[in-house]
């Protein structure tokens, strides 16, 4: 495994999708808030739009369909869904291997499009909350991704220099974040496909 301390001073993971293999249970939480709603959300758009905030997907997918609802109801109760199914998600093992095997040698932080609180709770169920000094959520900063603040701001409380810090993502938003806040990034599709 490559020692990674070696050549940076801290590393940020994504979480849905990069660290946790949270999106299949995502979409299936996806698929049932939005079809009580009427509201379609195919499998492709909703890879596509992995790091959008759930209220901006809402409001976004109502007004292309012609519907009233209450994005930020509708997102809490999507996240509900998502709490219910929680034991399902299992990590991203190599990316998990990764941040094991540095966590002893410099700090790391979690930079996600999802709330704080859930992505908190996703590294708890899965036992490596403890394995990270900061946790950056949507609502911790005033841009998402594919903005660069959620990667600035969690450069910033572990102590590390943006441009000393090496990212993990799997979608072009997080990518683009990342490398706009001056980091490092690899496409962590790279390491489940062994390339």
């Amino acid at each position: 495994m490559q020692n990674l301390h070696h050549h940076y001073d801290g590393l940020i993971f994504d979480m849905d999708g990069t660290l946790a293999d949270t999106m299949p249970t995502h979409f299936i939480a996806w698929s049932r808030s939005m079809a009580a709603q009427g509201i379609e959300f195919p499998e492709d758009r909703f890879y596509a739009l992995g790091g959008v905030p759930a209220v901006r997907i809402i409001q976004m997918l109502a007004e292309e369909q012609g519907v009233l609802v209450d994005a930020v109801q509708l997102a809490d109760e999507k996240e509900a869904l998502f709490l219910e199914l929680l034991q399902e998600v299992r990590p991203v093992l190599p990316v998990k291997a990764i941040a094991g095997f540095h966590r002893e040698h410099i700090p790391m932080a979690i930079a996600t499009g999802s709330q704080k609180w859930v992505a908190e709770k996703i590294l708890r169920s899965l036992g490596i909350r403890d394995w990270f000094g900061a946790v950056v959520g949507a609502e911790c900063v005033p841009n998402p991704k594919p903005a660069p603040d959620v990667y600035l701001r969690a450069a910033e409380l572990i102590g590390v220099r943006p441009e000393r810090c090496h990212a993990f993502e799997d979608t072009e938003l997080g990518m683009e974040a990342a490398r706009r806040a001056g980091m490092e990034v690899v496409d962590i599709h790279t390491l489940k496909n062994g390339g």
